[in-house]
């Protein structure tokens, strides 16, 4: 018998107290063969049993379908790789409230919007991050990770290293810091190894 296209069905609630009924029901009332859920998980949680296996329920030509997008996830970038994901694997998606259906022109020409708009919205954060970054650096202030050893340690460990009082394995366990961090901070202050 040939496998036909079906439509897959996903719920989920965040609390406990929450019922999944309506949800449940208007996936039945679309046609959805199969139904899996998750009952007091938060959609921010990458890990969802329910959601993982309604996934892996789903063939080339399913459709994975769920009552309100907000029901898949939480953030844009979430959503539009799972979406993504699903495309790439032959399969369709629909949010009934949401009236997307990425099955349809119209509901692919919704999608690529969205998408565009969160490539759009990662675009400028990325860019007020980097111009806040070299206005820090422009002030003087360190950027990343705080620093493990400060001037005067580093200066006084490269004493020790130039008059053989000790190695710099052996320092860099004093200081309890790797012997890499040790060589990079002297190359920091352009001290010799």
């Amino acid at each position: 018998m040939e496998n036909l296209p079906r439509r897959v069905g996903y719920a989920r609630v965040s609390t406990d107290d929450q019922n999944l009924d309506l949800q449940l029901d208007a996936l039945r009332a679309a046609g959805c063969a199969s139904l899996f859920s998750d009952h007091g998980v938060s959609g921010a949680k990458a890990e969802r049993e329910g959601l993982t296996a309604a996934l892996a329920a789903l063939r080339g030509g399913d459709t994975l379908v769920v009552w309100k997008l907000d029901r898949l996830g939480r953030s844009v970038r979430s959503l539009i790789d799972l979406i993504d994901g699903l495309r790439v694997k032959g399969c369709g998606f629909i949010s009934l409230t949401d009236g997307i259906d990425s099955t349809t022109s119209a509901g692919r020409l919704v999608f690529h919007v969205i998408a565009a708009i969160a490539e759009f919205e990662r675009s400028l954060i990325s860019e007020r991050t980097k111009a806040g970054m070299r206005a820090a650096r422009e002030r003087g202030v360190h950027v990343g990770r705080p620093r493990l050893l400060t001037a005067a340690q580093v200066i006084e460990a490269h004493r020790f290293v130039l008059v053989g009082a000790a190695t710099l394995d052996e320092i860099a366990d004093d200081l309890d810091v790797s012997t890499d961090t040790l060589k990079r901070d002297f190359r920091r202050f352009d001290l010799a190894a």
